[in-house]
């Protein structure tokens, strides 16, 4: 009885974890369209940014929107590695959620809102890869 217990432990464990992962893979994949996106219109110069003057990390539009162009394709790319519990893309998204977080905080005055959400978003990628141990995955 007690072995069987132990097993269904083991079983919801991993169960969370391949979750947690599955969770980060798609929110990944996702912040980076919507980075890709953003970069888009930053390079197309588009109107919905908002125009800010004497802010301490001014850089041109476009060079914001190449920025998050490759910032988001990068995303993308991990963000589907992620669908296979491999180390190298868990520390990946983590590396690359933490350096969305720093490119829409320094972004903030142009696109205030979405900044915020992304920011929000890439701490619960964080979060997901970073809760779930390697030990706790089936191998």
């Amino acid at each position: 009885m007690a072995a069987m217990q132990t097993n269904r432990a083991h079983e919801t464990k991993y169960a969370w974890a391949g979750g947690l992962t599955v969770f980060a893979a798609v929110m990944l994949t996702i912040a980076g369209l919507i980075a890709v996106f953003r970069g888009i219109m930053g390079i197309a110069e588009d109107d919905v940014f908002v125009t800010t003057r004497n802010y301490v990390f001014e850089f041109d539009l476009t060079g914001w929107g190449w920025v998050h162009l490759i910032l988001g394709a990068v995303a993308v790319i991990i963000g589907i590695g992620l669908f296979q519990p491999a180390v190298w893309a868990r520390v990946g998204g983590v590396a690359i959620a933490g350096l969305i977080i720093i490119a829409n905080f320094l972004s903030l005055p142009y696109y205030p809102v979405w900044s915020v959400v992304m920011i929000a978003m890439s701490g619960f990628i964080i979060w997901a890869l970073c809760v779930a141990r390697k030990e706790d995955f089936r191998v």
